[in-house]
């Protein structure tokens, strides 16, 4: 399998931590959540934590204030498959690749629910074959990027296709939840509005950088997925974020590395970009500890968290994007995510 070509999407409107701050104290919210809860706000959106800014699909930060079920199922359903057709659109460009041409479409999402699919309303909206394989996949939060690669993969191999659309969409906005729990409060302050795309193809692009996907893995701990969630309570998704994420994806992503690489038989010292899920500064942290990286081995990640905060699942599209513009040098790259599960997923990159 082959990146083909690479797109992303963002909404049309870009915040500001002073931006969120300043709507937070404006809102009702700010007297509804106690004392502690007002501090703890503060302090992620005005102390440095790797996000300046993020893109989210509400016209004024006020109506990210307007918390209840039928509202947020709106904007998901509204901007989820105008932001994956932006990307998808981007990226078949790109490949110089008429829509026809297409044979599978494989749609990753967490932060909303439609049925049919997002699939259904993408290969209506970008003139997909009526005969177009479709896969939704939901339920595994911000690692859910890999897992479509690795169906992708999959695909491909088994030479019924020639090329396959990959797409993450995530609505972070409209799986918006407040109350006095410190991670519900983060997770408030750092997710942000995105959807990348990728064509990915059984052979390689003639015009563009040879980027094959060569060897994957996988970490599943199932006994640890109360670290890092998704509930619903009172018909709403609350995101559940626990103190001990950084250190569990860090773990977990130096054992993906570790089985991956040893597979493969490449050495660590031969990877020469790093295109990692971010999640956040204290998990860059960990990970660069846990992997023992350079300082600039994560600059791609922290570029894409500090303009787009956390995209959930689309998160790793973005990074990728941010290496390619950048002529990052050839050799051996890394990709991987993680999240739910808990899971942790990578995959080797042969570039030319």
């Amino acid at each position: 399998m082959y990146l083909n070509a690479l797109g992303t999407a963002t909404p049309g409107r870009r915040y500001t931590k002073s931006d969120c701050w300043a709507a937070f104290v404006a809102s009702d919210w700010f007297l509804r959540l106690d004392e502690r809860s007002r501090a703890l706000a503060r302090l992620v959106l005005s102390r440095d934590n790797g996000m300046q800014s993020r893109w989210l699909a509400v016209d004024s930060l006020q109506d990210v204030f307007a918390i209840e079920p039928d509202t947020l199922h709106r904007r998901f359903a509204t901007h989820a498959p105008a932001l994956a057709t932006n990307a998808a659109r981007t990226a078949l460009h790109r490949a110089a690749l008429e829509p026809a041409g297409i044979d599978a479409i494989v749609v990753t999402t967490c932060t909303g629910y439609l049925c049919p699919g997002l699939t259904s309303y993408l290969s209506e909206r970008l003139g997909l074959s009526r005969h177009v394989q479709t896969f939704d996949l939901v339920g595994q939060g911000c690692a859910g990027a890999l897992p479509n690669w690795q169906l992708c993969a999959a695909l491909l191999d088994s030479q019924h296709c020639d090329h396959v659309l990959s797409i993450s969409v995530e609505v972070c906005s409209a799986a918006m939840y407040l109350d006095d729990d410190p991670g519900v409060l983060i997770s408030a302050c750092l997710f942000g509005d995105g959807a990348g795309a990728a064509v990915l193809s059984r052979r390689p692009p003639a015009s563009r950088r040879r980027i094959e996907w060569s060897a994957s893995g996988s970490v599943l701990e199932p006994a640890a997925r109360n670290t890092l969630r998704f509930e619903t309570r009172n018909g709403l998704l609350r995101n559940i974020l626990t103190r001990e994420v950084p250190q569990k994806a860090a773990a977990c992503a130096k054992e993906a590395l570790d089985a991956t690489l040893e597979r493969a038989h490449v050495p660590q010292s031969a990877i020469t970009a790093w295109i990692m899920h971010a999640g956040g500064r204290d998990v860059l942290a960990a990970l660069e500890d846990s992997l023992r990286l350079d300082a600039d081995a994560l600059q791609y990640s922290r570029q894409v968290l500090r303009d787009y905060g956390n995209l959930s699942s689309a998160f790793v599209y973005f990074v990728l994007d941010a290496a390619l513009a950048d002529a990052a040098p050839g050799g051996w790259w890394w990709l991987s995510s993680f999240g739910a599960g808990f899971a942790c997923h990578g995959a080797l990159l042969a570039v030319g």
